[in-house]
């Protein structure tokens, strides 16, 4: 019987649930400043969502996608990304008719069944914000902001902004017939996805990862020296906005992104400090998704940031998470009495919003003193047939090893305060 993590899952521990109860606290917090809303999706989707909405043509759709038919004999699929979702979401519950713009974020798990690496697993986590309504260049700097925010926060110094633009479905065209000519000489020495997407959709290959394909790639048409006068300005405008907000940001003509929906405005964070997985953050514009999926005509942008990945590279550049939460004092009791009246206390100090810890073992009075020590108790106090006569207990500072003897009705309030 097989009853191990399946390959490429992961157990989060009790020693490791902080990272990431910090890492969601600041995202909402990001959020809130933000003035954006959280939403819930489903886990999965009808398939027919992705292949419209991602593109049949990426890696996600061709390669990745957990899909499987439910007894109805409905074609369902686990989400591999929160964009389609949300969309989705957004056209079904006619939001288009609330006051726009509409900002909502997620946190949610996603699904892609690839290989596994460091930072890349089969389920992982998303930081998600998507922002519709909005074709401005300002929308796109404050969601960039709103992601450089995110990093500032939980205290990511060590990635760069990368930006680009791919332009809108007009200049497009021009790109993909550059890229065919420049292409077609080449195709023998390509990847077979390379030669099925030469026809389909000539800019996927630019993000192929094959060391074959990349070395042609690398001298391709770039996109930037294709784009109309429309998708210039908006590109220079977000530019201007993003430097007075004091971003940094750098250029990267080879930016397309791994999913077909997005147009404009298409940027990532990334590191070195990962392996060869370097991005931690990405996304853009996506104009006409909504319209895609059959809503209206609705502009829209986004991010999404991976959780595993932020933790791996705060790890491995040992950015500092906060302390490991504690109790603030652990209660002991040498005999069934003691061990009663420590309960009561310790549930007092728990109902008033103190994190309290006794003994739930029938420990030694030795063995509770360790696993108090274990579980970093900030004050300990022991009570037996002594304490419960006075009415009185020696509370122990485990930091310096000071005592002061507190009445027993008097432990909550004491604690309170010194914690």
């Amino acid at each position: 019987m097989n009853i191990s993590v399946p390959k490429g899952t992961k157990d989060v521990l009790p020693e490791d649930s902080y990272k990431w109860q910090f890492i969601e606290e600041s995202a909402r917090q990001v959020a809130k400043a933000f003035n954006i809303r959280e939403i819930r999706t489903p886990v999965f989707e009808h398939t027919e969502l992705f292949l419209r909405g991602v593109g049949e043509t990426t890696d996600v759709v061709t390669k990745e996608m957990y899909t499987f038919e439910d007894k109805g004999g409905r074609s369902i699929t686990l989400k591999p990304e929160g964009t389609a979702g949300t969309a989705r979401m957004f056209i079904e519950n006619g939001l288009a008719n609330q006051p726009l713009p509409l900002k909502a974020f997620y946190i949610t798990p996603c699904y892609r069944y690839e290989r596994p690496q460091a930072g890349r697993l089969r389920e992982f986590h998303q930081f998600g914000i998507e922002v519709f309504g909005s074709a401005q260049p300002e929308c796109d700097a404050e969601v960039i902001f709103a992601a450089s925010s995110f990093l500032n926060k939980i205290g990511v110094k060590s990635t760069r902004l990368e930006l680009n633009s791919i332009g809108c479905k007009s200049c497009r065209a021009e790109y993909n017939k550059a890229l065919k000519d420049y292409f077609r000489p080449h195709l023998d020495a390509m990847c077979s996805t390379c030669r099925d997407r030469f026809e389909k959709n000539p800019l996927r290959m630019i993000d192929c990862k094959e060391e074959g394909c990349k070395k042609i790639t690398a001298n391709a048409p770039k996109i930037l020296d294709y784009l109309c006068d429309d998708c210039r300005s908006h590109f220079e405008k977000v530019k201007s906005l993003l430097t007075g907000l004091g971003v940094e940001y750098t250029i990267n003509p080879d930016i397309v992104r791994g999913l077909d929906y997005y147009t404009r405005t298409v940027f990532e964070f990334v590191s070195t400090d990962i392996g060869a997985q370097g991005t931690v953050c990405g996304g853009g514009r996506y104009d006409k998704l909504i319209s895609e999926l059959g809503g209206g005509e609705v502009p829209a942008i986004g991010f999404a940031a991976g959780l595993e990945r932020l933790i791996l590279l705060m790890d491995n550049t040992s950015v500092p998470f906060p302390e490991k939460p504690v109790p603030a004092i652990y209660i002991g009791g040498m005999d069934e009495n003691s061990r009663s009246k420590a309960f009561e206390l310790v549930s007092k100090l728990r109902q008033s919003g103190v994190a309290a810890e006794c003994d739930l073992m029938a420990r030694s009075v030795k063995a509770q003193l360790k696993y108090a020590d274990k579980c970093g108790a900030k004050f300990v106090a022991i009570i037996g047939e002594t304490e419960l006569e006075s009415g009185k207990v020696d509370i122990k500072k485990m930091a310096d090893g000071t005592r002061e003897n507190i009445a027993l009705a008097d432990i909550c309030e004491y604690i309170g305060k010194n914690n």
